[in-house]
């Protein structure tokens, strides 16, 4: 049986002081309960600041994203058996932000994902729609090229991942997917993934895009959403502890 996982996205936020008061927030609230899990992804710098706050407490950690190359001359990058030394258990890859902002390709983020795994991550791998393709009818066909792109790089060890269906239409905007909207997409992804092979069915699939503690119960009570990838809300224990408990 699948369980429920909420990771928290951190984006381009924090500080060390406002570090230390949400994650000693987050350990002193979490109640570690069979069948749910809770993780943050934080940027680069924060990864120590995680590892020390959140270890033994039942919380995991991870980056917001990595290279695909192992090392090499690439200032600016961090490969991902750098972030793995952290203790991360998870890397966000291919969000809407990279693809959109840093011209990341289909291609680039499976990379990012079969690197991930070599270093012992778990590939938290992102698709959605923009408002612009939704509108023209092509969800559908967006969301499946992205993640086959990921399925042409991983074959079955796609089943060691994490799925996160986030329509870049409702990211940061305060406009979610109605629970419908979000099962649509997400029963499309189950059954690919079972067409692919059936150990496939058991992957996480999480939604993105706006989620609070007012809808998510709502949101995870879909029979293909397991849980949620949280951006702003994940900033305030209260409001990310309360998600993860719906």
């Amino acid at each position: 049986m699948r369980g429920k996982l909420v990771v928290g996205n951190w984006k381009m936020n924090g500080g060390l002081r406002q570090n230390d008061a949400l994650l000693g927030d987050l350990r002193a609230g979490w109640k570690v309960t069979v069948g749910r899990s809770l993780a943050v992804c934080v940027p680069f710098p924060y990864l120590w600041q995680a590892q020390a706050a959140l270890s033994g407490s039942g919380i995991a950690w991870g980056a917001q994203d990595l290279s695909e190359r192992p090392s090499g001359a690439h200032t600016g990058d961090v490969s991902a058996s750098m972030v793995a030394e952290f203790g991360c258990a998870y890397a966000i890859v291919g969000h809407s932000e990279r693809r959109a902002q840093h011209g990341e390709s289909d291609a680039v983020v499976a990379r990012k994902a079969a690197a991930a795994l070599a270093a012992g991550l778990q590939p938290i791998v992102c698709v959605g729609e923009t408002l612009a393709e939704r509108d023209a009818g092509q969800t559908e066909a967006v969301v499946l090229r992205q993640f086959d792109a990921v399925v042409a790089q991983l074959g079955d060890k796609l089943a060691q991942a994490v799925v996160a269906y986030e329509p870049v239409w409702a990211i940061g905007t305060g406009r979610n997917a109605t629970p419908d909207q979000a099962q649509a997409v997400h029963g499309l992804l189950r059954r690919r993934l079972r067409e692919v092979s059936a150990v496939m069915a058991g992957v996480p699939l999480l939604y993105g895009g706006s989620v609070k503690a007012s809808n998510a119960r709502a949101l995870f009570a879909c029979p293909d959403v397991d849980g949620g990838l949280v951006g702003g809300a994940s900033l305030d224990a209260a409001e990310f502890l309360a998600i993860a408990s719906a």
